[in-house]
């Protein structure tokens, strides 16, 4: 793709985020407002109302207030601080790009608090809700236990990162994070999709259905958005390539190996099965054959550096299936969930995690760079022991 036309998706794709954010932050801080005060206005489920039913929506409503209740007070500290994020995360990226520092620094100490706090308000829920008793049951929780983690650590490596003056690695830590918190406002967007395909399909289905692609979704967007930030194709500290064909194939193998194994499971279970199997497959073979392209085309105009970042994130990506296979196996074993539960589970949970681990290797290889240029410049800067000339009798 030229240039000139990636910006202009860029910017479009920008946009787009930053609309989303806008709207939902009012939903999310009114969201918990008729759990604690019966009948108070919610912006969220009057839009829910009229793009799908009422009915769907007061459903929703009393399912959730039994495990809701038990942990008002940290859930709406944790609403309400997820509609101001909402609001940071844009004016962040913005403050970025436009090279504003000290802006951006003061917004990034009130974003990375807002973050911590939101989270524990979150992990005060879950910890006081058992998983089968959390709305969506014992799969929805283990994703929000995930993404929790994988919020909070990535917000924490990205503040090391900006202290420590790693500024490309502070600048795709904080994309994944925001990545994950992107899963709440795209979760609502699929509450009023989901039912055009599948109507009558309560609440509680729908949200097993979203977040089977959830987690694969916003971490490719995280990515999308690291690269159209750094354009730059090659890096001063990393050269050559850390993946050749023989570790690409054995990945490629891997994620068949494991997507086959997740098709057997899914398909055990009949038309439920199939349409979770249907929202994981189809979402994540685009995103493979989009990496994969990528990938490609990079190594042929000679951009070693981008080329090595979308192979190690498609060769995450392709261990996700198998790395989600055996998780539903410990879940089904060690948690004693069903087996669907467990596939589900593991299915919801697999993409977030490798993507993470991708970031993780990419942030070691520019570390290692950076190192070994350091030691070659110390050992260029001291001179060579001067030679002595013995004189024999």
């Amino acid at each position: 793709m030229p240039r000139a036309t990636a910006h202009r998706w860029g910017r479009a794709a920008a946009v787009a985020v930053t609309a989303v954010c806008l709207v939902y932050a009012p939903i999310a801080m009114t969201e918990l407002w008729p759990y604690a005060r019966p009948g108070a206005p919610a912006f969220g489920e009057w839009l829910l109302g009229r793009s799908v039913s009422p009915e769907y929506v007061a459903a929703a409503v009393r399912d959730r207030m039994g495990p809701y209740t038990r942990s008002l007070l940290p859930l709406v500290l944790h609403s309400v601080l997820g509609g101001l994020l909402m609001l940071l995360g844009p004016a962040q990226l913005l403050t970025a790009v436009r090279r504003r520092i000290r802006l951006h620094r003061a917004l990034g100490i009130a974003y990375a608090a807002v973050v911590y706090v939101s989270m524990a308000g979150a992990a005060l829920y879950l910890v006081r809700t058992r998983p089968e008793e959390a709305f969506s049951g014992a799969a929805f929780w283990i994703v929000l236990a995930t993404i929790l983690l994988g919020t909070v650590f990535s917000v924490t490596f990205g503040v090391l990162t900006a202290v420590t003056g790693l500024p490309e690695l502070h600048q795709r830590w904080m994309l994944l994070g925001y990545g994950y918190l992107m899963t709440a406002p795209l979760l609502r967007i699929e509450w009023g999709a989901l039912p055009v395909l599948y109507p009558g399909l309560p609440l509680q289905d729908v949200n097993r259905v979203a977040i089977m692609h959830l987690g694969l979704l916003v971490v490719f967007g995280a990515l999308l958005a690291s690269r159209a930030l750094d354009r730059r194709d090659n890096h001063p500290f990393v050269s050559g390539g850390w993946y050749p064909w023989p570790v690409l194939a054995a990945g490629y193998a891997a994620g068949a190996a494991g997507l086959v194994w997740l098709a057997r499971g899914f398909l055990d279970h009949g038309t439920e099965g199939r349409r979770l199997l249907l929202a994981y497959l189809l979402p994540y073979c685009v995103v493979i054959a989009a990496l994969h392209l990528r990938a490609v085309r990079a190594g042929r105009r000679g951009a070693v550096w981008a080329r090595e970042e979308w192979r190690a994130h498609l060769l995450a990506l392709c261990l996700a299936p198998a790395f989600s296979a055996a998780t539903a196996v410990v879940c089904e074993r060690s948690l004693g969930l069903d087996a669907l539960t467990a596939l589900v589970a593991g299915a919801g949970i697999g993409c977030g995690f490798l993507a993470f681990g991708a970031h993780a290797v990419i942030s070691l290889r520019v570390l290692y760079g950076r190192e070994a240029a350091r030691r070659g410049r110390s050992a260029a800067a001291v001179p060579a022991p001067a030679r002595t000339s013995r004189t024999h009798p």
